[in-house]
């Protein structure tokens, strides 16, 4: 899909095309139910915006989105985008701490919410916030906490929209240009203390025009939306894109289940799924490793190349169903794929793309295009049109440098924050991404870690932790890993899947548990080191019981855990 002349980079210009093109097409709805058309989410929006002005919304004033996925998160941050106003979409894992300092800092006096979110705000109702709405039509206590149920809200706001429109009597909507901010969203890194990304409507738009064009994906294809819509990974390729298109979005609700994301697809049947890596890696660890290692004809064969390649293909045409059959690619992004992972599903035919990006290019930098036969296995892809990438100060031997990347996409900068700012956008654009990767001579982007992940040793030499945790996370016991550096030698944490665990010691009493897993993590730290040059070999492997405290897409905050990493 290309731009031209007549087409306004913003998210109101494209609500107002689609519902133009697609009117009468489904666009949104949670899976399993009715779908609204085009032309219904447009009235709805309109009506909104109409009520949200009356009730004293103006252009620039900031309204808060903290709220699980559904329909109604979108057509309520598009009435307020509608008015020039800003959303500030916030995680719903967000601690509430986290949440009053956003809500406080972004003095957000509208909040949209859901019963699972209200009890982070009680102490700002009538502090600050002098409206709350309820998305899921929670209707709370009249004593502690006064809301407005969307359902109501939205009625009563369609009912007097669509009687001015009889009467010609429409306000007029201030007007909105593609520099505008339309969004403020607080980071989750990996690195420390979160920051407020300005994105502007064309920061958005041209993202979601430029990841239009990867793939041809025709009008009434299913998107089905299982990420946090309050991440700008899911807003843009899972909400903004599959709108632009004139196709329809299904959203799954909470956090599916194997079992119910099973269940969701056979009866969506999707085109098109953005995930994380977790998901697949899930599935192959879950239901791929153990029929092949519980069978000792198939963990034989499974050795031989021709014979691998041949179980693979089988298995993924079996992954095709599980996804509903009708599945023409899953999008891969927030977080690295793991290479054992990516080569199964190549070798499975699975139709995948991975990709590249973060908050401050809202975010797509890399990825594909769908189909292109020179990209290589273990990259992102190409750059997308219009985003310029470089890698800056590349090593001479490796190539290997620090990501930045230039174009429309590229923040406006951080919220009352120059400092930050200007350490990373330069004045002629250029976005440090705090990435390390290189790229090849046809154009591929490979990322090889985080800048401030590096572990320098004694001897000299850069580690990249990444790589050695992707090779500990493709055991299949192995839930996830975090290696650092401790005393100048390298010790691994690893996150046990205790239910694997129990399985391989079955009547076994607690201490011969504990010896079986301290030789089964010896033994995976010998196995493991064989694959590695000398200067990265693990020194030890420990346990952890619990899981890691992990950002929206999955990665983990590394600074909670490392003693010498670098807060920023």
């Amino acid at each position: 899909m290309t731009t031209g002349p007549d087409v306004r980079m913003t998210l109101n210009y494209i609500i107002d095309s689609s519902r133009e093109k697609y009117g009468d097409l489904p666009a949104v709805g949670m899976a399993l139910e009715e779908p609204i058309t085009y032309e219904e989410l447009h009235d709805r929006i309109c009506a909104l915006a109409v009520r949200l002005q009356a009730d004293g919304l103006k252009k620039g004033d900031r309204v808060a989105l903290l709220a699980e996925n559904s329909h109604h998160w979108g057509t309520a941050y598009l009435a307020v985008v509608r008015l020039g106003a800003v959303g500030v979409p916030i995680l719903p894992d967000l601690p509430e701490a986290d949440v009053h300092h956003i809500l406080t800092e972004m003095k957000a006096a509208i909040v949209f919410t859901t019963q699972r979110q209200i009890d982070k705000l009680y102490d700002l109702r009538g502090n600050m916030i002098r409206k709350l709405i309820t998305l899921d039509d929670y209707r709370g206590s009249a004593d502690l906490l006064p809301v407005e149920p969307f359902g109501a809200y939205c009625e009563s706001a369609l009912a007097d929209y669509r009687e001015a429109k009889v009467t010609g009597e429409l306000p007029v909507f201030p007007d909105v240009d593609e520099n505008d901010v339309a969004s403020i969203l607080y980071t989750s890194g990996t690195s420390g203390f979160s920051k407020a990304v300005m994105l502007s409507h064309k920061n958005l738009t041209s993202n979601a025009y430029a990841a239009s064009t990867l793939m041809d994906v025709k009008p009434g294809s299913v998107f089905l939306s299982i990420l946090p819509i309050s991440h700008t990974y899911e807003f843009t390729t899972g909400f903004t894109l599959p709108l632009l298109m004139g196709c329809r979005i299904a959203y799954a609700g909470k956090t599916p289940t194997p079992a119910i994301l099973q269940n969701l697809c056979a009866h969506e049947k999707p085109y098109i799924i953005f995930a994380v890596p977790l998901v697949l890696e899930k599935i192959y660890k879950k239901r791929v490793l153990p029929k092949i290692e519980k069978s000792r004809v198939l963990s034989v064969a499974y050795r031989f190349g021709p014979v691998r390649r041949r179980i693979n293909k089988k298995i993924g045409r079996t992954l095709l169903q599980f996804f509903g059959g009708n599945l023409a690619m899953m999008g891969v992004g927030g977080a690295s794929l793991n290479p054992e992972v990516e080569a199964f599903l190549v070798e499975a035919r699975f139709p995948y793309l991975v990709g590249y990006g973060m908050t401050e290019a809202a975010p797509l930098i890399a990825g594909g295009p769908f189909g292109d036969k020179t990209i290589v296995v273990g990259s992102t892809g190409k750059p997308i049109p219009g985003v310029e990438v470089k890698i800056e100060e590349p090593d001479p031997e490796t190539g290997i440098g620090e990501i930045y990347a230039r174009g429309p996409n590229v923040m406006l900068g951080y919220y009352n924050d120059e400092d930050a700012t200007r350490e990373v956008l330069s004045p002629d654009g250029w976005l440090a991404t705090g990435d390390l990767g290189s790229m090849d001579e046809q154009g591929n982007l490979s990322i090889k870690g985080r800048c401030k992940n590096v572990v320098v040793l004694a001897s000299g030499e850069n580690i990249y932790p990444e790589v050695i945790e992707h090779k500990l996370n493709a055991v299949h016991w192995v839930v996830e890993s975090l290696v650092v550096e401790d005393d100048n030698k390298l010790v691994a944490w690893i996150y046990p899947d205790y239910e694997s665990i129990d399985e391989m010691t079955t009547g076994q009493t607690r201490s011969q548990r504990r010896e079986f897993l301290e030789n089964l993590m010896e033994t995976m730290r010998k196995e493991v080191n064989a694959q590695l040059p000398l200067t990265s070999k693990l020194a030890e492997v420990l346990e952890r019981r619990e899981p890691f405290i992990k950002t929206a897409t999955h990665k983990i905050k590394r600074y909670l855990y490392d003693k010498n990493a670098k807060i920023s």
